[in-house]
């Protein structure tokens, strides 16, 4: 008699523990739909809140930082040059400058260290730029409007999604990447791929006056054709309405 009572008390339990567990599944399923997970932000560890003075080129920017004004030199990547002392003008360098300028004014910017020197030799800061949480640097890459460069070890933390960046321009055949050999591992080929300046043209209704054929033909050497601010009746020995022709 005894055994039994023990069996009877054992099936009593068991319906009242599996009550409660669906008691709490119910009460989990019920949660989730009223109480959905939410998604977690990006971590904002290491990143300093900054105010922008002003955009110096592609790769460069001037902000306020502990009081005072600082130019910040972008790790780990380099843009051509828009005025170089010696380099000049550089092809994408504008393009480069202008999107950075339009990425400054489109959110919050903050800068990023790495483990390494803080500063370079022309006392500029070296950080990674983001603008909502979002690298500057990579969307330059990405672009095709900066290549991968100036890598000093130890600061190096985001190389490698910087190179994979760099790699999808490249794959994609856009900016600087449609120059061949254009970007290089020392930096931009400014002997190869020179901006040329567009000729200027005589001003509508300006005439150019020559003494003869022999000075004329040191600016015009084919000589120049009626209608042309360089021509004169009185070179055009033929009359057939060119000028100082060979």
């Amino acid at each position: 008699m005894k055994q039994n009572k023990k069996n009877t008390s054992t099936l009593l339990k068991k319906p009242a523990g599996i009550v409660s567990i669906g008691v709490v599944l119910l009460a989990l399923i019920v949660y989730n739909i009223f109480f959905p997970e939410q998604e977690a932000e990006p971590s904002r560890a290491g990143l300093i809140p900054v105010e922008l003075v002003k955009t110096i080129d592609g790769d460069t920017i001037k902000i306020m930082y502990e009081g005072k004004e600082q130019n910040v030199r972008y790790l780990l990547i380099d843009t051509p040059e828009t005025n170089h002392p010696r380099l000049g003008k550089q092809p994408f360098g504008e393009k480069a400058k202008e999107r950075n300028r339009e990425l400054m004014n489109s959110g919050k910017l903050e800068i990023e260290f790495d483990v390494g020197g803080k500063t370079d030799k022309y006392d500029r800061l070296l950080a990674y730029i983001y603008i909502d949480g979002v690298s500057v640097q990579e969307k330059l890459l990405e672009e095709g409007l900066a290549r991968v460069g100036y890598v000093y070890p130890p600061n190096t933390r985001h190389l490698d999604a910087f190179k994979k960046a760099e790699e999808k321009a490249k794959k994609a055949g856009i900016g600087i990447w449609t120059l061949e050999d254009y970007a290089t591992d020392r930096g931009f080929d400014s002997e190869t791929y020179v901006e040329k300046k567009p000729e200027t043209q005589p001003v509508s209704g300006a005439k150019e006056a020559f003494k003869n054929c022999t000075e004329l033909r040191q600016k015009y050497p084919n000589g120049v054709k009626k209608g042309h601010p360089a021509y004169s009746e009185k070179m055009d020995g033929n009359k057939d309405g060119n000028a100082c022709e060979r």
